[in-house]
């Protein structure tokens, strides 16, 4: 259950590492890793805990063998979805009895689908599309006569990432993940998990405030918090710092900013609270692997 997005983020206190989403320019942000007996292990994460910063959807098409997900010990059973939150930690470990199992890890960004890519990631894990991943057990069955339906999309999303220049590809992977999250939502128990109350006091904050040139200590002071306090607990339920979600909101909106307007990066870097226009590039290149103005050209001609 693990994507090849292998750069480490950050390190937990307790030697967790968490990985980031390794952006390339051009690609959409989706992975498809299979694991099977006959996989020659490339993929498959080092022999310790591990979190990522982005979303991973998981199909069991074969059970078999157990793996760690966040302190439970997970069977994996024939036709099972997992959904594995950001932040989640995986007993890498486990995966060394996985010898008969046989499944497919899907791992993405929110933002590789339009509809989620034009809202602040502040509301993604209240989405419908990611309803799995708002339940308790974070995993469904899928009924026997439905499974060769996931495996047939699975298959197709892997061939399309495969070949990323052919004509169409890009809305041919938007498309099957969209397919695959309706699906495994459709799945999710009517009951969704409550909302965490402190995350939500956060994301409201950083709602009010991203357009100024408020800093993440900034937002900690204003509720109450030390910084380094909030940052902690903010990475530990949610799998990525305060200053990762300031920022993440920020450069939402400066990209529906460049999508939707012929703003120049002075206005939208004041806009967005990103003091300025050098600094906006740098940070939009190092979250998107290429420029504002690159980006802009390429969402017009899409």
């Amino acid at each position: 259950m693990q994507a090849p997005a292998r750069a480490v983020r950050t390190v937990r206190a307790d030697g967790t590492p968490v990985y980031a989403w390794d952006q390339r320019p051009g690609v959409p942000p989706v992975r498809v890793v299979p694991l099977d007996p006959d996989c020659d292990g490339e993929h498959l994460p080092p022999g310790n805990r591990h979190a990522h910063d982005f979303w991973v959807l998981a199909y069991v098409e074969r059970g078999g063998g157990t793996i760690g997900l966040d302190g439970k010990q997970v069977t994996l059973h024939d036709g099972e979805v997992h959904a594995v939150a950001p932040g989640e930690v995986v007993a890498a470990e486990s995966l060394a009895e996985l010898t008969h199992a046989r499944a497919w890890s899907v791992a993405f960004t929110p933002d590789a689908i339009p509809s989620l890519a034009s809202i602040s990631p502040l509301t993604w894990a209240h989405h419908p599309l990611l309803a799995l991943f708002a339940t308790d057990a974070r995993r469904a069955r899928v009924l026997e006569a439905e499974r060769p339906r996931w495996q047939a999309l699975l298959a197709d999303l892997a061939e399309e990432l495969r070949h990323p220049d052919r004509l169409g590809a890009h809305d041919a992977v938007t498309a099957i993940l969209t397919n695959l999250l309706v699906a495994s939502a459709r799945l999710a128990p009517t009951a969704p998990i409550a909302p965490d109350p402190l995350v939500s006091r956060v994301f409201d904050e950083i709602e009010r405030t991203y357009a100024t040139k408020v800093s993440a200590g900034d937002l900690a002071r204003s509720l109450g918090y030390t910084p380094g306090h909030l940052t902690t607990v903010v990475r530990q339920r949610t799998g990525r710092t305060l200053l990762d979600w300031l920022t993440e909101r920020r450069l939402t909106e400066a990209r529906r900013l460049l999508r939707e307007t012929d703003l120049p990066l002075s206005v939208i870097s004041t806009r967005t609270g990103l003091t300025d226009p050098g600094y906006l590039v740098r940070r939009f290149k190092a979250r998107y692997g290429t420029t504002p103005d690159r980006w802009r050209r390429e969402a017009r001609d899409a």
